[in-house]
């Protein structure tokens, strides 16, 4: 793959001491994407997902493992009611030889701010989450793992709505319309599972909470000229009625969740229109 121009934003020549070359890499403060010990940390976010946990975990490592890529999997437990975390201590146990760490946590955190610290923690080259309710069928796992490598961000889109309840659709369409109308993308769908160059989830980090931190994210990724692909996917129907039950999408805080998202995406681009000469 061509080096993108966000990736050639790290370009730099070095010159250091002995003493500073004994801890640190010349080639990775250049380069810091190339150095990691394994292809892919997926993240695999756990509340009470006791149904669905053990498969989700299981469908992951079958993915990888069809696809080729060296892999970890590191589950947040966020504080679940349920025995999610001990299924995943069982299945740790019973697969030892299987790169899996559970982190449970002392109080609740919220997605977005496990998905950045899944980041800090994790050790591969690409990251990825994953929910741990089992609703991404194997086939567009696959899908997505194999296109890794050839973008910087490679972004699942859902292909059919079946099954999503009219005002969700709205929502979902009406959020995607006003981020490519403020930003100029054309980007299919913003809250896909996207795979991200790990480093790059930990050095342009959103201030999003909400489930909006993922178009924030990426959007960052894309004004800096990081390359990406959009991957087409089936979703079925159960899914998205699963997501209903579990989300309220119209309640009051995810509106202004939305609305905070989408200020700072758009006071982004004013910026860059500002100081475009920095950028």
């Amino acid at each position: 793959m061509t080096q993108s121009k966000g990736r050639a934003f790290w370009g730099a020549d070095t010159v250091m001491t002995p003493a500073a070359a004994s801890i640190h890499d010349a080639a990775a403060m250049g380069n810091p994407y190339d150095n990691a010990p394994i292809d892919l940390t997926i993240f695999v976010s756990c509340y009470n997902e006791a149904p669905f946990i053990i498969r989700t975990i299981e469908g992951i490592c079958e993915s990888a493992k069809e696809v080729g890529l060296s892999f970890e999997i590191l589950v947040i437990d966020d504080v679940s009611t349920d025995n999610s975390r001990e299924l995943v201590h069982g299945y740790i146990a019973a697969h030892p030889d299987e790169r899996i760490v559970l982190r449970t946590n002392h109080q609740n955190k919220g997605l977005a701010q496990n998905y950045l610290d899944a980041a800090f923690i994790g050790r591969g080259k690409y990251f990825r989450l994953v929910c741990g309710d089992s609703a991404e069928p194997r086939e567009g796992t696959v899908a997505v793992l194999r296109a890794i490598g050839t973008a910087d961000c490679i972004l699942p889109y859902y292909t059919s709505n079946q099954g999503r309840s009219a005002g969700r659709r709205v929502i979902s369409n009406t959020y995607t319309a006003v981020i490519n109308a403020i930003t100029g993308n054309k980007i299919r769908y913003y809250n896909g599972l996207a795979v991200h160059l790990r480093h790059n989830v930990m050095r342009w980090h959103t201030n999003t909470g909400g489930f909006g931190f993922q178009a924030d994210i990426l959007c960052l990724l894309l004004d800096r000229g990081f390359t990406y692909l959009e991957v087409p996917m089936e979703l079925p129907a159960a899914a998205f009625a699963r997501q209903d039950e579990k989300s309220s999408a119209v309640s009051l805080r995810n509106v202004l969740s939305v609305a905070h998202t989408i200020l700072e995406i758009a006071s982004r681009r004013i910026a860059r229109f500002v100081y475009s000469k920095r950028w």
